[in-house]
């Protein structure tokens, strides 16, 4: 039925299983490393020997591993950055061991794992202060680039503008894990855990609001608008006469035109006053461009 070529090529295709333990270092014990962001990514560092055992195995690509804490039944999910790390040793963010609940140099399990795409993520904010941010979502989407994949249930970091923001992963789809390599994924974010409604405080009646105090009736008896001296380029002094307080009574501020229509043009007058202080209305003998004239050249008379 099958040939011998059958026989090997059927079983060299079929992936085998990566299990190996290492004792687990965060980031800034690697000798030499000074990339910060492998700290605030999810891939870790493995042993060149990591390497040559998976091409052996035949796993499938991009490598992704299951980090698990038997003693506490912890795990998490990542992907390698790069196979430099010392022998028996592995290297992976902080934030990853506050996940797994462990020290430097703990013993971790790695195996190898297979996960779906992603589609959808939820994330829930640890402090009010990520509101701040003008685009989220825009600096989630840029930051997830140093990831290979999340888990529900992890507090990841990210750093932003010179602060470190955490997120806790409520909910993946379409499993609890998932690969956000090369994938569309929806992402929605939880309301922060600190955050706080603002409290609403309904207006009460009979206290009036500022702006309708300014327009309620006529200015203050004691108030003179533009009161002070003047100061002129020459050095010279200004003169300023000051409005008494009769003159002013009659000014209202504030109030606007509630009769006004579209297309109705109103030219108001100001109101001159007189020395005084009345209006210049009930004045008797008074009589509207009464005065004399005077010419720029005087007309010839006739004879």
């Amino acid at each position: 039925m099958f040939g011998v070529g059958g026989f090997h090529n059927l079983f060299h295709d079929i992936p085998r299983p990566f299990i190996v333990t290492y004792r687990c270092y965060s980031i800034s014990m690697f000798p030499g490393h000074d990339r910060q962001e492998v700290e605030n990514g999810g891939k870790i560092f493995l042993p060149p020997s990591a390497l040559e055992h998976l091409t052996r195995l035949n796993v499938v690509y991009p490598m992704l591993f299951k980090l698990t804490n038997v003693a506490d039944n912890r795990y998490t999910h990542c992907g390698v950055l790069e196979f430099v790390a010392d022998e028996g040793k592995m290297y992976i963010p902080y934030w990853m061991m506050r996940n797994l609940m462990i020290d430097e140099g703990a013993m971790i399990q790695v195996e190898s794992a297979t996960l779906p795409v992603a589609s959808f993520s939820k994330f829930e904010p640890q402090s009010a202060e990520f509101l701040d941010i003008t685009n989220p979502k825009a600096m989630l989407e840029n930051a997830l680039r140093n990831f290979a994949c999340l888990t529900t249930g992890d507090m990841i970091a990210i750093r932003y503008n010179d602060k470190i923001y955490e997120l806790r992963v409520l909910e993946t789809r379409p499993g609890e894990a998932v690969s956000i390599i090369e994938c569309d994924m929806d992402v929605e974010f939880a309301k922060p855990i600190d955050y706080v409604e603002p409290e609403f405080r309904p207006k009460k009646e009979e206290e009036p609001a500022e702006e309708e105090a300014e327009m309620s009736g006529v200015c203050d008896s004691n108030f003179i608008p533009f009161l002070g001296s003047g100061n002129r380029l020459d050095g010279k002094s200004v003169p300023f006469a000051c409005p008494t307080a009769a003159q002013l009574a009659s000014q209202r501020r504030g109030i606007p035109d509630f009769d006004f229509r579209i297309g109705q043009l109103n030219f108001c007058r100001s109101i001159k006053f007189n020395n005084n202080g009345s209006d210049g209305k009930n004045d008797k003998g008074f009589k509207a461009f009464g005065g004399a004239g005077t010419a720029l050249k005087a007309k010839a008379s006739k004879s």
